[in-house]
């Protein structure tokens, strides 16, 4: 499943594109994904200006000139695909890059954007294999109120996540540490690998009892201050990398994220730990039905 890494690399690959295009029409290839699509959906945004790409935890949002989003989740293997009219030939693939000519595979195309930009004519296409990602929509007024955005947590970027505010989201919890950080009420769209990411870098334990990291109400802890910085820099070191190119995941260039060549932990079973000064080694653990990986030695 795609991470907030990669919806991000994604929301920045398409808003060259999208935002202040014109919507000449939407073509509907089929009538739904894991979701019915809105009956009026199409209609509803043919004749519409972007006014702007956002992303809120791992969904993808599209504000439009009259005040209607687009709420975009890409589920398992939800892809966009930008073509232009005057798109060149793709290159070959040569050792060592990150690129490759995108799939255009039309069974597969459910949603084809048909843009007029200034310069020329653009499409946007959403390609999904297992249709588990969705389209629907919303009013920008009422954006925090849909169900699928209502009670999410902090995002994990910027410095809004903090020692202090990851310290009172902690205090009391009884459930393992890992489990914690992926509650989406707490945090908004961090997932498995970038908390086992994080743990390790902060070198604490995920089956500590998250509530042992808070300090007193108003107070921070070594912990909580080492925690919220190592999830901070995770998510902005994949975020640069293009996200982890992990099962169906591309950007919206056809550019192969990296960042899973740099996973200190994540999916590294029995691997020395690449702490300096630890000798221990990366153990698999199941905590709630979801792999965790991390070192048994130095995260305490």
């Amino acid at each position: 499943m795609p991470e907030l890494p990669e919806v991000e690399t994604v929301r920045r690959g398409l808003q060259p594109v999208m935002e202040g295009a014109r919507i000449e029409q939407v073509e509907l290839r089929r009538p739904d994904l894991r979701f019915p699509l809105p009956l009026d959906f199409a209609a509803r945004l043919q004749g519409r200006t972007i006014d702007a790409l956002a992303r809120r935890a791992k969904y993808l949002l599209i504000h439009l000139d009259d005040g209607t989003v687009v709420i975009a989740h890409l589920g398992m293997s939800g892809s966009f695909r930008i073509e232009q009219e005057s798109d060149p030939e793709p290159e070959p693939d040569v050792p060592g890059t990150f690129h490759y000519a995108r799939s255009k595979d039309e069974k597969h195309d459910h949603v084809v954007f048909h843009l007029q930009r200034p310069e020329g004519c653009a499409r946007v296409i959403y390609n999904d294999p297992r249709r588990f990602g969705f389209m629907l929509l919303a009013e920008a007024g009422a954006l925090h109120e849909h169900p699928m955005l209502n009670g999410l947590g902090v995002e994990p970027t910027g410095n809004a996540l903090d020692g202090l505010l990851l310290s009172d989201m902690l205090r009391d919890k009884k459930t393992p540490l890992k489990s914690a950080l992926l509650d989406q009420h707490l945090i908004a769209g961090l997932g498995n690998i970038y908390v086992c990411e994080a743990l390790w870098r902060a070198a604490i334990s995920p089956k500590r009892l998250a509530g042992t990291l808070a300090g007193k109400p108003g107070k921070e802890t070594v912990r909580t201050r080492r925690l919220a910085e190592a999830i901070r820099t995770v998510i902005a070191d994949a975020v640069a990398a293009g996200g982890s190119t992990l099962r169906d995941h591309r950007q919206a260039d056809g550019s192969l994220g990296y960042f899973q060549h740099t996973f200190s932990v994540y999916d590294r079973e029995g691997s020395p730990c690449p702490r300096l000064s630890c000798t221990g080694a990366v153990q698999r653990i199941t905590q709630a039905g979801r792999s965790t990986f991390y070192c048994p030695r130095c995260q305490r």
